[in-house]
């Protein structure tokens, strides 16, 4: 029998499609799923693929060294897979957890793979079925050797950026680094969402303006430094109409956001490197306050809202909040990924994150060509806002982010990421902060010690004590 170029293991819907994808770039695949429900849904007849339902016949039909894709769900599952799997593997061999692992696991594995010499590669896959299907984002970690027996693979299935380049690259020395880059990609998508949600609340419930407005005032900024794809999909599901009752769709979606855990995942991440990412941890929070839906009406029920008068504010005031909080947001982020990067001793290359980002995935956007910029110029930057254009541009939309959440407090419309975004900004570029009461409180109630601003050395002080 004809032996596959490469195996995927789990042929759910993103496994499925990916499937599709990498026969359609003439390289044979050896497909395996256990549940015979999953299997069913494969066109079997389909041109390079060949099905397996029994593991043993899956991995022996796969050209050595052997190359498989795992596209299951993380956690036990991704385990159990790998214990039935190695028995059956060779040294040489490479595994790619394609799903969203949390990366301590990924680097728990890597190390008992290594063990039997078998090659592991932790792979973030970002774009959702439809690209799985056309052309995902791939964010790989791990040795160099590893990538390079599945590289050929995934730069032909990845999406392409406008200059050509496939958004799939190997970006870290460790499996851990692509899932830990896939779930701050998540991180960073949760508050690009919240933001866009916010200001789209201010809109509707503020100014009081359909939803067909709204969607015009979206589509207006998928042509300038805003253009992204959920930028694209906001003006796309504002503009949708209910066949039944005519009303926009979106007003008929109960305000109940849903979540997976990568955001969560990201959030924890963060404070466990004691880096502030708040615009991240409070869209994580406005979906949990969204779940609320009951304990909300009852409060809402119970206390008015304030309702001032509105300042007038044009689509550039709008505009230019958003992106100074989108720029606050990504400087978060790529701050995570710098201090984990440090901590682990991954190696990663910021400008190239950014590139993979470009397109495929869901937080795709015009501006991370100036992101990829500013890190390739200055790979050692500290923030992104500290970047030449980047500062240019906050010192220019910052003073409308004060505009827009002042709106928002006088109107009471909640802008939680907005209000973060703005206070990472005014925390970040102050040069005294209150955290000397802070000190001295600690040292006041713990004895914990302070420093001095004209004198080197740790100091303690009976705070109680009379002058």
């Amino acid at each position: 029998m004809t032996q596959a170029d490469i195996g995927m293991l789990g042929l759910g819907v993103m496994g499925r499609n990916l499937t599709l994808n990498i026969v359609d770039r003439g390289i044979t695949v050896a497909g395996y799923e256990r549940d015979p429900a999953l299997l069913s849904q494969v066109m079997a007849s389909t041109k390079g693929l060949m099905l397996h339902g029994e593991l043993e016949h899956f991995v022996a039909n796969i050209k050595r060294p052997r190359a498989l894709l795992l596209m299951i769900t993380a956690g036990a599952p991704v385990d159990q897979s790998i214990e039935s799997l190695l028995p059956l593997l060779s040294p040489g061999d490479v595994l790619v957890d394609a799903g969203n692992s949390d990366y301590q696991d990924t680097h728990r594995r890597e190390a008992l793979l290594q063990e039997a010499r078998i090659g592991y590669l932790g792979l973030g896959v970002s774009g959702g079925e439809e690209g799985a299907r056309r052309g995902p984002a791939l964010m790989a970690g791990g040795t160099a050797a590893t990538y390079a027996r599945v590289a050929p693979v995934l730069t032909a299935i990845a999406a392409r950026a406008d200059d050509g380049t496939p958004c799939a690259a190997r970006l870290g020395n460790a499996a851990a680094a692509g899932h830990f880059v896939k779930m701050m990609h998540n991180g960073i998508e949760y508050a690009d969402m919240q933001l866009i949600a916010e200001i789209h609340d201010l809109l509707s419930r503020g100014y009081q303006l359909p939803a067909s407005e709204i969607s015009n005032v979206f589509a207006g900024w998928t042509k300038g430094p805003l253009a992204s794809f959920l930028i694209e999909v906001t003006a796309t599901v504002l503009r949708r109409t209910d066949t039944e009752t005519d009303m926009p769709l979106v007003d008929l979606v109960l305000d109940t956001a849903g979540q997976k855990g990568t955001g969560r995942l990201a959030s924890i991440a963060a404070l466990e490197l004691a880096v502030a990412a708040p615009s991240i941890a409070e869209a994580v929070a406005a979906r949990v306050i969204s779940s609320l839906k009951d304990q909300r009406a009852a409060a809402s029920a119970r206390f008015s809202r304030p309702i001032g008068d509105l300042p007038v504010l044009d689509q550039q005031q709008l505009a230019d909040a958003l992106l100074a909080s989108k720029i606050c947001a990504y400087a978060q982020g790529f701050a995570v990924l710098s201090v984990a990067s440090q901590a682990h001793g991954w190696e990663l290359a910021l400008d190239q994150v950014a590139r993979v980002w470009r397109a495929g995935c869901i937080i795709r956007a015009r501006f991370l060509d100036d992101v990829a910029a500013a890190f390739g110029s200055t790979p050692t930057l500290d923030n992104l806002i500290m970047a030449p254009e980047f500062a240019s541009t906050l010192e220019r939309t910052v003073p409308a982010l004060r505009a827009v959440i002042a709106a928002c407090i006088a109107s009471g419309i909640p802008a939680p990421a907005l209000s973060a975004s703005l206070a990472y900004f005014d925390g970040y570029v102050s040069a005294r902060l209150p955290a000397n009461l802070i000190q001295a409180q600690r040292d006041s109630f713990g004895a914990h010690g302070y420093q001095r601003i004209d004198r080197p050395g740790t100091f303690h002080s009976d705070w109680s004590a009379a002058e």
